[in-house]
């Protein structure tokens, strides 16, 4: 078992930004994919970015390449989502989830990760 807590979540005016964090605990960290994915009221649950257990591949999404940027340290066991320039439509509950598959590039799809935390919610204010 894996157990994933976000935090970092809060409300921020556009053009800011928030840095969330992802502890984990349970199983080894350092061997799963980690994602963050993100869900506004009435839409679909979206990957916005994704690292392999290494780092060393990573996935972003259209909508947030070059404003996000996610890390890992294994040693901490904690995934990161640094995320500058906000916009209103960032506005969501935002997850983090791990991927056991081993796979060397990290999906995109919610489907394939295992475990999920509780999400925290993002607001940016226009």
């Amino acid at each position: 078992q894996v157990q994933l807590v976000e935090s970092g979540g809060g409300l921020v005016q556009a053009g800011g930004s928030l840095r969330l964090s992802c502890a984990a605990s349970g199983r080894t960290f350092s061997g799963y994919a980690m994602g963050w994915f993100r869900q506004a009221p009435g839409g679909e649950r979206e990957c916005v970015a994704a690292l392999n257990w290494s780092g060393s591949s990573t996935y972003y999404a259209d909508s947030v390449k070059g404003r996000f940027t996610i890390s890992r340290d294994n040693a901490k066991n904690t995934v990161y989502l640094q995320m500058n320039s906000l916009k209103p439509e960032d506005t969501a509950v935002y997850y983090c989830a791990a991927d056991y598959s081993g796979s060397y590039y990290p999906s995109q799809f919610h489907y394939e990760y295992d475990y999920w935390g509780q999400g925290t919610q993002v607001t940016v204010s226009s």
